[in-house]
Protein backbone atom coordinates (compact mmCIF):
# COMPACT_ATOMS: atom_id res chain seq x y z
CA UNK A 1 0.00 0.00 0.00
CA UNK A 2 0.97 3.43 -0.58
CA UNK A 3 0.66 6.68 0.43
CA UNK A 4 -1.93 7.45 -2.42
CA UNK A 5 -3.46 4.11 -1.52
CA UNK A 6 -4.41 5.43 1.78
CA UNK A 7 -5.12 8.89 0.92
CA UNK A 8 -7.89 7.02 -1.49
CA UNK A 9 -10.46 9.27 -3.15
CA UNK A 10 -13.00 12.44 -1.52
CA UNK A 11 -10.72 12.41 1.76
CA UNK A 12 -11.15 16.08 2.46
CA UNK A 13 -11.75 18.32 5.40
CA UNK A 14 -10.24 21.69 7.33
CA UNK A 15 -6.22 22.20 7.14
CA UNK A 16 -4.56 24.92 9.34
CA UNK A 17 -1.17 25.26 8.21
CA UNK A 18 1.45 26.91 10.11
CA UNK A 19 4.55 28.11 8.66
CA UNK A 20 6.58 31.21 8.64
CA UNK A 21 7.68 31.07 4.95
CA UNK A 22 4.85 32.90 2.48
CA UNK A 23 6.24 30.56 -0.69
CA UNK A 24 5.97 27.66 1.33
CA UNK A 25 2.29 28.21 2.76
CA UNK A 26 1.15 29.35 -0.75
CA UNK A 27 2.29 26.41 -2.52
CA UNK A 28 0.91 24.57 0.48
CA UNK A 29 -2.56 25.52 -0.03
CA UNK A 30 -2.61 25.45 -3.57
CA UNK A 31 -1.89 21.50 -3.41
CA UNK A 32 -4.44 20.97 -0.44
CA UNK A 33 -6.98 22.67 -2.13
CA UNK A 34 -6.34 20.94 -5.59
CA UNK A 35 -7.58 17.91 -2.98
CA UNK A 36 -10.50 19.45 -2.27
CA UNK A 37 -9.10 20.48 1.58
CA UNK A 38 -10.64 23.76 2.99
CA UNK A 39 -6.95 25.49 4.06
CA UNK A 40 -6.02 28.11 6.39
CA UNK A 41 -2.90 29.66 6.85
CA UNK A 42 -0.67 31.34 9.52
CA UNK A 43 2.59 32.70 9.98
CA UNK A 44 3.32 31.90 13.73
CA UNK A 45 2.91 29.71 16.44
CA UNK A 46 1.02 31.99 18.82
CA UNK A 47 -1.38 32.88 16.03
CA UNK A 48 -2.31 28.73 15.29
CA UNK A 49 -3.07 28.07 18.74
CA UNK A 50 -5.49 31.03 18.52
CA UNK A 51 -6.97 30.09 15.50
CA UNK A 52 -6.95 26.53 16.60
CA UNK A 53 -9.01 27.93 19.52
CA UNK A 54 -11.63 29.54 17.87
CA UNK A 55 -12.43 27.21 15.02
CA UNK A 56 -10.74 23.15 15.70
CA UNK A 57 -9.14 22.37 12.03
CA UNK A 58 -9.39 18.40 11.10
CA UNK A 59 -5.23 18.15 10.32
CA UNK A 60 -2.60 20.81 11.13
CA UNK A 61 0.42 21.00 8.95
CA UNK A 62 3.16 22.53 11.54
CA UNK A 63 6.55 23.42 10.76
CA UNK A 64 8.85 23.13 13.49
CA UNK A 65 10.77 26.05 12.73
CA UNK A 66 8.42 29.13 13.92
CA UNK A 67 9.12 32.46 15.28
CA UNK A 68 8.10 33.03 18.80
CA UNK A 69 6.61 30.40 20.24
CA UNK A 70 8.50 27.43 18.29
CA UNK A 71 6.35 24.37 16.31
CA UNK A 72 7.48 21.51 19.26
CA UNK A 73 5.83 24.35 21.67
CA UNK A 74 2.66 24.19 19.60
CA UNK A 75 2.16 21.14 19.19
CA UNK A 76 2.51 20.19 22.91
CA UNK A 77 0.18 22.25 23.74
CA UNK A 78 -2.55 21.64 21.16
CA UNK A 79 -2.00 18.10 22.27
CA UNK A 80 -3.55 19.23 25.91
CA UNK A 81 -6.27 20.00 24.82
CA UNK A 82 -6.60 17.94 21.33
CA UNK A 83 -5.97 14.21 19.32
CA UNK A 84 -6.25 16.07 15.86
CA UNK A 85 -3.65 14.62 13.79
CA UNK A 86 -0.55 16.83 13.34
CA UNK A 87 2.01 16.72 10.02
CA UNK A 88 5.28 18.52 11.00
CA UNK A 89 7.40 19.73 8.64
CA UNK A 90 10.96 19.42 9.36
CA UNK A 91 14.50 20.68 7.72
CA UNK A 92 16.55 18.24 5.99
CA UNK A 93 19.14 16.70 9.11
CA UNK A 94 16.96 17.25 12.09
CA UNK A 95 16.56 14.22 13.20
CA UNK A 96 16.56 15.29 16.61
CA UNK A 97 13.44 18.17 16.45
CA UNK A 98 11.70 15.31 14.30
CA UNK A 99 12.14 12.86 17.26
CA UNK A 100 11.19 15.13 19.75
CA UNK A 101 8.17 16.35 17.82
CA UNK A 102 6.93 12.44 17.71
CA UNK A 103 7.33 12.48 21.13
CA UNK A 104 5.02 15.03 21.66
CA UNK A 105 2.31 13.41 19.37
CA UNK A 106 2.58 14.25 16.19
CA UNK A 107 1.15 12.05 13.80
CA UNK A 108 3.39 11.78 10.85
CA UNK A 109 6.25 14.12 8.98
CA UNK A 110 7.13 15.82 5.58
CA UNK A 111 11.09 16.81 5.73
CA UNK A 112 11.99 19.74 3.84
CA UNK A 113 12.06 20.45 0.76
CA UNK A 114 9.86 18.09 0.32
CA UNK A 115 6.96 17.22 -2.50
CA UNK A 116 3.61 19.51 -2.28
CA UNK A 117 1.70 16.38 -3.90
CA UNK A 118 2.99 13.62 -1.12
CA UNK A 119 1.92 16.32 1.96
CA UNK A 120 -0.85 16.39 0.47
CA UNK A 121 -1.25 12.62 0.08
CA UNK A 122 0.41 12.81 3.88
CA UNK A 123 -3.12 15.08 5.34
CA UNK A 124 -5.20 12.96 3.32
CA UNK A 125 -3.86 9.75 4.89
CA UNK A 126 -3.82 10.88 8.26
CA UNK A 127 -7.42 12.40 7.69
CA UNK A 128 -8.43 9.17 6.69
CA UNK A 129 -6.97 6.92 9.44
CA UNK A 130 -8.17 9.49 12.25
CA UNK A 131 -12.48 9.22 10.48
CA UNK A 132 -12.08 5.73 10.11
CA UNK A 133 -11.07 5.18 14.00
CA UNK A 134 -13.39 7.49 14.84
CA UNK A 135 -16.48 5.82 13.00
CA UNK A 136 -15.17 2.22 14.64
CA UNK A 137 -17.39 1.83 17.33
CA UNK A 138 -17.02 -1.59 17.91
CA UNK A 139 -18.40 -3.06 21.46
CA UNK A 140 -15.14 -4.46 22.63
CA UNK A 141 -13.04 -3.74 25.87
CA UNK A 142 -9.42 -4.98 26.12
CA UNK A 143 -7.77 -5.58 29.56
CA UNK A 144 -4.28 -6.56 30.85
CA UNK A 145 -4.43 -6.08 35.01
CA UNK A 146 -5.12 -2.63 35.64
CA UNK A 147 -5.23 -1.64 32.15
CA UNK A 148 -8.29 -1.20 30.49
CA UNK A 149 -9.34 -0.07 26.75
CA UNK A 150 -12.79 0.58 25.38
CA UNK A 151 -11.95 0.16 21.62
CA UNK A 152 -15.92 1.76 21.32
CA UNK A 153 -15.10 4.52 23.33
CA UNK A 154 -11.83 5.47 22.03
CA UNK A 155 -10.23 5.10 25.70
CA UNK A 156 -8.10 4.20 27.84
CA UNK A 157 -7.32 3.68 31.84
CA UNK A 158 -4.80 2.55 34.05
CA UNK A 159 -5.79 1.26 37.31
CA UNK A 160 -8.98 3.97 37.08
CA UNK A 161 -7.06 6.82 35.96
CA UNK A 162 -7.31 7.89 32.02
CA UNK A 163 -4.88 7.86 29.83
CA UNK A 164 -4.33 10.66 27.40
CA UNK A 165 -3.44 8.73 24.29
CA UNK A 166 -2.75 10.15 20.42
CA UNK A 167 -4.68 8.62 17.88
CA UNK A 168 -1.71 6.65 16.70
CA UNK A 169 -0.83 5.81 20.40
CA UNK A 170 -4.24 4.16 20.85
CA UNK A 171 -4.04 2.92 17.42
CA UNK A 172 -0.61 0.73 18.77
CA UNK A 173 -2.31 -0.40 21.94
CA UNK A 174 -5.05 -1.42 20.81
CA UNK A 175 -2.93 -3.73 18.32
CA UNK A 176 -0.68 -4.59 20.64
CA UNK A 177 -3.77 -6.17 23.14
CA UNK A 178 -5.38 -7.97 20.09
CA UNK A 179 -1.67 -9.87 19.23
CA UNK A 180 -0.70 -10.54 22.73
CA UNK A 181 2.49 -13.06 22.50
CA UNK A 182 3.07 -12.45 18.93
CA UNK A 183 6.58 -10.38 17.71
CA UNK A 184 6.25 -7.93 15.40
CA UNK A 185 8.98 -6.24 13.32
CA UNK A 186 9.03 -2.15 13.26
CA UNK A 187 8.49 -2.40 9.53
CA UNK A 188 5.81 -4.50 10.36
CA UNK A 189 4.19 -2.50 12.79
CA UNK A 190 4.45 0.20 10.67
CA UNK A 191 2.88 -1.27 8.31
CA UNK A 192 -0.25 -2.61 10.31
CA UNK A 193 -0.66 0.11 12.74
CA UNK A 194 0.42 3.40 10.28
CA UNK A 195 -0.36 1.62 6.53
CA UNK A 196 2.67 2.28 5.30
CA UNK A 197 4.70 0.53 3.33
CA UNK A 198 7.64 3.04 3.38
CA UNK A 199 8.79 5.59 6.10
CA UNK A 200 11.22 6.06 9.02
CA UNK A 201 10.97 3.17 11.78
CA UNK A 202 12.73 5.43 14.26
CA UNK A 203 8.59 6.65 14.26
CA UNK A 204 7.46 3.14 15.94
CA UNK A 205 10.44 2.94 18.26
CA UNK A 206 9.26 6.83 19.76
CA UNK A 207 5.39 6.09 19.66
CA UNK A 208 6.31 2.75 21.62
CA UNK A 209 8.74 4.41 23.70
CA UNK A 210 5.95 6.75 24.56
CA UNK A 211 3.05 4.23 25.28
CA UNK A 212 5.64 2.35 27.57
CA UNK A 213 5.63 5.81 29.47
CA UNK A 214 2.12 5.96 30.15
CA UNK A 215 0.98 2.15 30.81
CA UNK A 216 4.29 0.55 32.21
CA UNK A 217 4.86 0.79 35.95
CA UNK A 218 8.50 1.49 35.27
CA UNK A 219 9.00 2.54 31.40
CA UNK A 220 12.59 1.37 31.73
CA UNK A 221 12.08 -1.70 33.02
CA UNK A 222 8.71 -2.46 30.72
CA UNK A 223 6.94 -5.53 31.65
CA UNK A 224 3.91 -5.12 28.69
CA UNK A 225 5.51 -4.16 25.77
CA UNK A 226 8.80 -6.43 25.63
CA UNK A 227 11.76 -5.72 23.03
CA UNK A 228 12.53 -8.58 21.22
CA UNK A 229 16.18 -8.19 20.05
CA UNK A 230 17.19 -8.06 16.52
CA UNK A 231 13.56 -8.31 15.59
CA UNK A 232 10.77 -5.65 17.11
CA UNK A 233 8.35 -5.61 19.95
CA UNK A 234 5.84 -8.09 21.83
CA UNK A 235 3.09 -7.45 24.09
CA UNK A 236 3.55 -9.62 26.90
CA UNK A 237 0.97 -8.14 29.19
CA UNK A 238 0.75 -9.12 32.57
CA UNK A 239 1.33 -5.61 34.20
CA UNK A 240 1.13 -4.77 37.64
Amino acid sequence: MTVDDQAGPGVTGRVLVVDDDVTVRDVVRRYLELAGHEVELVGDGESALRRFAEREPDVVVLDLMLPGVDGLEVCRRLRTRSAVPVVMLTALGEEEDRIAGLQLGADDYVTKPFSPRELALRVSSVLRRSRVAASARPVSVLEDGGLRVDVGARAASLDGRELSLTTREFDLLVFFLTHRGTAFSRAELLSRVWGWEFGDQSTVTVHVRRLREKVEVDSARPVRIATVWGVGYRYDGGGA
